[in-house]
């Protein structure tokens, strides 16, 4: 059964991996090189706690100050505002309270079975040291920060997800490197820090080589069909690649190609900055991450890697790299002794839904397609899982868990 999967970022190469560790002969399709869009930017974060909906009455509340606010943590490009409406409008509704429980409740499905996927493309990968031991910090400057975030934490007792208070001194036990200024913290244990996320994909595809797989370099323009079936793809350059099956996984451009199938998904890019610091002046062991400020702080790439806030604007505007220094500037506040030598900026594109789980499953339209799209600021935490899921599906398998929260017709 010839596969093609369209996208080697962290989804689509860890789908490629998986299903050629169960025999099935598959081509990894991709326009650059492997891992080069956002999975080479992200915070390189295992954040199996982060399963909450973006889309919340808390949250709400806040949207127009950060509107407002040029250093807020959500920016819309003023040009971009129509066409984000749509999207805009169901992230409201996503944010009911009925809606939102059963939303938490998919993404810690998803969560909870993380790390055992994980450690199956690791090993299958050679990679089993690419994860740190330790886990990530979550800061709060004093007692209003940690109530304000306490939505978040009720969550995690709801679904068991273990968490654990410390004090300022605690904090600074662990991270000297912490401002005294921050009064309290949680740690988060069980999340883990990738080593390099670049190197994590490029494990996964040479493992995907080793084992047999295929690699074509080019762009998807088109689909083959018979009838209401897809056989195939056909590239820019006039290529066509024929297939029995065809699996979706190009990020933010997902929708670009449902679209052609009848598909239609309300993909949005959120934009995402980073600025690595290779000469930061301190050394961290955890994860950071301050909600009132909007960054996290990862210790990856051999140095430092400093991430955070949201911008809607499109795929194809220019960046602005206004939004890399106003993270820096608030990591400065958590770490006093941070330096930017040696520095370099990034954005890239996280494709999201306005209702924050991915999509993974089959085209309700077409025979012979699958989708695996959408995982917003959790592509690195539910690659191995969407793996899994969409491995399951492609060989006729029944997935470990209900897939019906994340089908492409829920909106």
């Amino acid at each position: 059964m010839a596969t093609l999967v369209i996208g080697a970022g962290i989804v689509g190469s860890a789908i490629a991996l998986e299903l050629r560790r169960r025999g099935v002969d598959t081509t990894l399709v991709e326009a650059d090189e492997p891992g080069m869009g956002a999975s080479f930017g992200n915070v390189a974060s295992i954040a199996v706690t982060e399963f909450m909906p973006a889309s919340r009455p808390s949250v709400w509340r806040h949207i127009p100050g950060w509107l407002m606010d040029p250093e807020g943590p959500v920016c819309i490009r003023p040009s971009y505002f129509p066409k984000a409406l749509p999207w805009l409008i169901r992230f409201a509704a996503a944010g009911l309270p009925k809606r939102m429980r059963a939303l938490e409740a998919a993404g810690a499905a998803l969560c909870a079975r993380v790390h055992e996927d994980l450690a199956v493309l690791l090993k299958a990968s050679g990679q089993q040291d690419m994860l740190t031991d330790t886990g990530c910090l979550c800061l709060f400057a004093n007692d209003a920060e940690l109530r304000a975030d306490r939505e978040h934490l009720e969550a995690l007792d709801r679904h068991g997800v273990p968490y654990k208070h410390l004090t300022g001194d605690e904090l600074r036990a662990l991270e000297p490197a912490i401002s005294p200024n921050i009064a309290r913290a949680v740690l988060f244990a069980e999340n883990r820090s990738v080593k390099s996320p670049h190197k994590l994909v490029m494990g996964y595809v040479n493992a995907f080589e080793k084992l047999g797989g295929k690699r074509e370099k080019g762009k998807v323009v088109a689909f083959t069909r018979e009838g209401r079936k897809v056989t195939g793809v056909q590239l820019e350059d006039g290529r066509q690649l024929m297939a029995d099956q065809t699996i979706v996984a190009c990020g933010a451009r997902s929708h670009q190609l449902s679209k052609l199938l009848g598909d239609i998904m309300p993909l949005e890019t959120e934009r995402g900055y980073h600025t690595q610091i290779m000469a930061p002046g301190i050394s961290l062991s955890h994860s950071i991450i301050w909600p009132a400020k909007a960054f996290m702080v990862t210790p990856t790439a051999g140095g430092l890697r400093v991430g955070g806030t949201v911008e809607l604007a499109g795929l194809e505007a220019a960046p602005n790299y206004r939004r890399s220094e106003i993270t820096v500037k608030r990591a400065k506040e958590a770490l006093p002794g941070l330096q930017d030598r040696d520095s370099k900026q990034w954005m890239g594109h996280r494709p999201s839904f306005p209702d924050t789980i991915p999509v993974i499953g089959a085209s309700p339209n077409m025979q012979g397609v699958l989708y695996a799209t959408g995982h917003g600021h959790l592509g690195l935490t539910l690659s191995a899982t969407t793996a899994r899921l969409i491995a399951d599906l492609a060989t006729g398998q029944k997935p470990p868990l209900d897939i019906t929260p994340f089908r492409v017709n829920r909106f």
